[in-house]
């Protein structure tokens, strides 16, 4: 029972591990322009096509894996260049839509590049399995968890010492005195851009890992991610890992447990676990465990 227990543990850990990354590139993005990037699950599907694809191709995992975070970010940079730049300020009803049909394009350009059959990801791991404490832990899923702390750990480390990460927190403060005081907004959105990219694709190659595999529904996993920063607050890249943990770790669970303990309510359940967290979540706080009311003038 303990083992069993301890699995679905792990398992949640690792899953909640790239949640975390997913629900960070959607922070990075809301934080510095307030907009909810609804193409960030597109994007992670493009990052994971493009590294298999290199791999299929004769490139080396590591050097495929570079090169597909650097596209992803370039990818992420060029939509912000060429057409997000020239909507800001406008309603929020037109960004959302302009990152929906961001989505579109890559979603199509996906299946007509790569079809919409199934690829592996890559990796050098494969089916491989070690045991630990009596728990069975593919190695794939051990590596996406020292992949996510690490990069989770250097956006940190950015966030709070470099001049971009503390640029970045000042425009979610207050815009108008950040471009006051000089820090070039500009520059500040495409880099989150960039940075949301990156992510995406990591988070979407272990994503593929086996016993998964890489086709274009791993966009999905957006969806699923999405309620870990309702849950940790719209702005706080804290609260979007702590959420994506949390849900990674829940739906993992829910899924051992609940076709055994409750059937009637079905084998898919798990999937909308996260949501209804989400919904008790917000009952309580309106604006996410780590979020904070917006100052108001009276």
């Amino acid at each position: 029972m303990m083992t069993t227990f301890l699995g679905l543990l792990w398992a949640g850990v690792s899953l909640g591990a790239l949640y975390s990354l997913v629900a960070l590139g959607f922070t990075i993005v809301y934080r510095s322009s307030k907009v909810i990037n609804f193409a960030h699950g597109a994007l992670l599907a493009a990052g994971a096509f493009l590294v298999s694809a290199l791999v299929e191709a004769g490139v080396s995992f590591v050097i495929a894996f570079v090169l597909g975070v650097t596209g992803t970010a370039l990818a992420g940079l060029a939509f912000h260049l060429l057409v997000l730049r020239w909507a800001l300020g406008r309603p929020e009803f037109t960004l959302v839509m302009l990152t929906l049909g961001f989505a579109s394009v890559l979603q199509v350009l996906i299946e007509t590049v790569y079809g919409d059959g199934q690829r592996k990801n890559g990796d050098p791991w494969g089916a491989e399995v070690i045991r630990i404490a009596g728990v069975t832990v593919t190695e794939v899923s051990l590596w996406s968890v020292v992949t996510a702390l690490v990069v989770l750990s250097l956006f940190a480390a950015v966030d709070r010492y470099s001049k971009y990460g503390l640029g970045m927190r000042a425009a979610a403060e207050d815009p108008l005195a950040a471009s006051a005081v000089g820090i070039p907004l500009r520059r500040v959105h495409a880099l989150s851009w960039c940075a949301a990219g990156g992510l995406a694709c990591t988070a979407g190659v272990f994503l593929g890992g086996f016993p998964y595999s890489v086709d274009p529904t791993i966009s999905n996993v957006a969806l699923l991610a999405f309620p870990a920063i309702i849950i940790g607050g719209l702005e706080s890249p804290a609260g979007a890992v702590v959420g994506g943990f949390g849900i990674g770790v829940i739906q993992q669970l829910v899924q051992g447990y609940q076709p055994r303990s409750v059937p009637a309510l079905g084998d898919d359940f798990y999937l909308i676990a996260p949501y209804l967290l989400m919904i008790v979540v917000l009952l309580v706080r309106p604006y996410g465990l780590f979020g904070t009311r917006p100052a108001e003038r009276i």
